[in-house]
């Protein structure tokens, strides 16, 4: 029986009453303060079975030391932790209050999350310390209600959208004097990042702040628990998508998805003290200026060439505008890319990971600095989140911004609206998971032997036969396509069969050997990938003909409209490798 079973240590974990004595070389058997020596006969790792303390078992004599040295060798591999105690909650009277117990240093394993900035989202690493270390970093945290305005949280075996906004909200300490104090905290930088499926590339774009566009009706959830729904505004500024009339970031979020496509899975958001906090924390961050800049309004004063910033200086660097490019949110963007991907560059270097100060302290400016949405409010849901993330190379990482063009209604431009030429292809991209940036490829054979479905021979529309099956999810999807591939197509020798046995996520194509002329016709009909091709075999149509299979799936869009995005980013985005150092003109 061992000291749990007698009730004389019931905080002490069973497994770790066996500690090494570095005195002695014995493991011993160790109690509570309270519960004295054990007499009692128990195992023991090393050495023979006897009492607590490193006493000889009964009748029995203490083993010589090289006989003890002998099975430490032998028994070298095993590793015995330390004894540590169970996790209880003792009263406040107990305690004297609520006390901060001193974090533990995590070994060997680095926790990654994410956290979000006013101009910043990073990786920040964490530990893994005491329960209440732990409860305090949950503390730090606020949380908002994402009204049904996200997917439903992040999942590990698809695609990762996080949006991440700051404020111009001028809350916290010395951050009135930056002007416009009275702020409702308005959507000043927004950023949605996408995280590629493979996690092999990412594309974090920026959304100019103001870009005329419509904002969408947005339920919202209220303090008391009821749900408002606070009209939409047609032809507004997008920061105005956060903060007026009430609206909360679940709004910025309908916003970002009516623009783009992309329903975000969570989204971040922080005011100023985040760049200032989080800058400290690293060290400061490097930037680069290709001419001095002396900006009275943002307080930025600095020579050409490279400087580390932090602090005040570093939100001065990423708020100024007037002094760079050509004076407005577009020049400041390209400021605010570069030094979010300086400051990314200073979070992954071993400078960063394995000084355990500094993870404490981005622990804690993290977590303070941020606001997220309810469903990763949760230090463990945070690194949940941060452990897929951080799988990404951040050579992978491509900083754009949304096309746009001046606004054509103003007589001096001051706004600037979209420019769907360029834009609809990139957000085509995104929502296709296609890399702004050459991603090295992982089974190139096998990439190779897809790729090729789509070359040789096309048959002529009249001559494909298939069958179309609706598992999209869209009502009347199957129809419409049939209608459309007839009437405009020429692909006559179509049917459809109604929906399919369950909803699928992608479109497929399946055929036989000999029908793959059809399917590359038909695939260059629908603007189908690769990937929809399913060589295989055929099934007979309603004649008993051999028909291929065609199944809409939930990247249908509409008859006419290509399924796959393009492969290829569209030419004048505005866009940076975070692995490159670009000096601000």
């Amino acid at each position: 029986m061992d000291a749990q079973g007698r009730g004389r240590a019931e905080n002490i974990d069973p497994a770790d009453q066996w500690v090494l004595n570095p005195t002695t070389g014995d493991y011993e058997l160790r109690l509570s303060p309270s519960a004295g020596q054990s007499t009692v006969p128990g195992p023991r790792r090393n050495g023979p079975r006897g009492g607590g303390r490193g006493r000889p078992a009964p009748g029995g004599e203490r083993p010589r030391r090289d006989e003890r040295d002998e099975r430490d060798q032998r028994d070298e591999r095993r590793e015995v932790p330390g004894q540590r105690r169970r996790r209880v909650k003792e009263p406040e009277a107990a305690t004297g209050g609520r006390r901060k117990q001193k974090p533990r240093k995590s070994k060997g394993k680095k926790v990654l999350m994410w956290t979000g900035g006013s101009l910043a989202f990073l990786l920040v690493a964490g530990c893994t310390g005491g329960y209440l270390y732990y409860q305090h970093l949950n503390d730090n945290i606020t949380s908002i209600d994402d009204d049904g305005a996200s997917t439903g949280g992040f999942s590990k075996d698809r695609a990762i959208n996080i949006l991440v906004m700051g404020t111009d909200k001028r809350s916290g300490s010395g951050n009135k004097g930056y002007g416009d104090e009275g702020s409702v905290g308005h959507a000043d930088t927004t950023i949605l990042l996408h995280v590629s499926k493979d996690r092999t590339n990412a594309t974090a774009l920026s959304i100019p702040r103001d870009m005329i566009t419509d904002i969408p009706d947005c339920p919202t959830k209220q303090p008391d628990g009821s749900m408002k729904t606070i009209k939409g505004t047609p032809n507004v500024r997008f920061n105005e998508s956060l903060g007026q009339y009430d609206r909360t970031p679940s709004c910025t979020m309908r916003t970002v998805t009516k623009i783009t496509g992309i329903t975000p899975d969570h989204f971040m958001v922080a005011d100023f003290n985040a760049v200032k906090t989080l800058s400290s924390a690293v060290g400061g961050v490097e930037v680069c200026l290709a001419k001095d800049i002396d900006d009275p309004k943002s307080h930025l004063k600095l020579s050409k060439g490279k400087h580390t910033v932090e602090g005040e200086e570093a939100l001065a660097f990423v708020r100024t505008r007037h002094t760079v490019g050509q004076g407005g949110d577009l020049s400041r963007i390209q400021l605010q890319q570069q030094f979010l991907s300086s400051l990314m560059r200073k979070l992954s270097s071993g400078d960063t990971l394995t000084n355990p100060k500094k993870m404490i302290e981005l622990a804690e400016a993290g977590t303070e600095a941020l606001t997220v949405d309810s469903k990763i409010a949760d230090i463990m849901k945070l690194k949940d989140l941060g452990m897929e993330l951080g799988k990404l190379d951040m050579k992978n990482l491509t900083f754009a911004t949304v096309p746009v063009v001046d606004n054509p209604a103003e007589k001096t431009p001051i706004t600037v609206v979209l420019d769907p030429p360029k834009a609809d292809p990139l957000f085509a991209m995104m929502r296709a998971d296609e890399s702004l940036t050459e991603v090295k490829k992982k089974e190139k054979k096998e990439k190779a032997a897809v790729a090729a479905r789509l070359k040789g021979p096309k048959a002529d529309p009249s001559e494909v036969r298939v069958d179309i099956y609706n598992g999209s999810g869209k009502t009347g999807a199957a129809q419409t396509t049939l209608t459309w591939l007839q009437n405009t197509e020429g692909v006559l020798k179509s049917s459809q069969l109604g929906n399919a046995p369950s909803d699928l996520k992608k479109t497929t194509l399946e055929y036989a050997p000999d029908q793959a002329d059809q399917a590359r016709r038909l695939a260059d009909i629908m603007g189908l990938p690769a990937t929809a091709l399913k060589p295989g075999k055929s099934e007979k149509n309603a004649q008993g003909l051999p028909a291929m299979k065609l199944t809409l799936g939930g990247d249908f869009k509409g008859a006419g409209v290509p399924v796959s995005g393009p492969s290829k980013a569209p030419e004048g985005i505005q866009k940076v490798e975070a692995d490159k150092t670009v000096c601000a003109k």
